[in-house]
């Protein structure tokens, strides 16, 4: 072969060679750059996962303390509860046990004053009759209603005994008598007139009572 053509062919096989390494070049640039690409989009995903892990912690966290909170509130809520029913326990029994100590202090007045009406009584029951118009007289007698009515005012009333049947509550019993008028247990005869306040007693009537 002459030496002009080899040199042919061997232009031929170059150009071919560049050709094809020209062919080939974007392909192994392609290779090289997919996995780049791929590196960063799973560094993005793994970054939003961390972010999302990350708010999802901060957002446990947060409910955590939220329910924290809660209970908190709700134990305080129930103290306060049990504080205010204790208070208004305590300020009924307060109301209760001053109005027994004012319903003591009431009566103990009451049994001081009860004498004082007996003799009021007492005193207008020996007047003469012609002597009952006396200005003294009235004037006593006025006394007398006006202090009943002030205590009936207050609470006191005098006890029913004649003639009710007896009650040991009510009446006290001192002696027996023989009455054919009135049935067997029934009070005959009123010794001293007895009293209560606002339905309890202070005084019991003293009483005769039928065989």
């Amino acid at each position: 072969m002459e030496e002009k053509d080899i040199l042919q062919e061997e232009a031929v096989a170059e150009e071919t060679t560049e050709e094809s390494a020209t062919e080939e070049t974007p392909i192994e640039e392609i290779a090289q750059e997919t996995p780049l690409e791929e590196s960063d989009s799973t560094k993005e995903t793994a970054s939003r996962d961390k972010k999302a892990e990350k708010a999802a912690k901060k957002q446990a966290k947060a409910d955590k303390k939220g329910d924290a909170l809660k209970e908190q509130i709700a134990t305080l809520e129930d103290k306060v509860k049990r504080q205010l029913a204790e208070f208004e326990n305590f300020r009924n029994r307060t109301e209760k046990e001053k109005q027994a100590m004012f319903e003591t202090g009431a009566k103990s007045i009451i049994e001081k004053v009860l004498p004082v009406i007996d003799n009021f009584e007492r005193g207008l029951a020996t007047v003469p009759e012609d002597k009952k118009e006396d200005p003294f007289v009235d004037g006593i007698n006025k006394v007398y209603k006006q202090l009943m009515t002030e205590l009936e005012a207050a609470g006191v009333k005098p006890i029913e005994a004649v003639g009710k049947e007896f009650d040991p509550n009510l009446h006290n019993a001192v002696m027996q008598v023989a009455n054919d008028e009135l049935e067997s247990g029934t009070v005959a005869q009123e010794l001293q007139k007895g009293y209560t306040y606002r339905d309890t007693v202070v005084r019991h009537s003293m009483v005769a009572v039928v065989e």
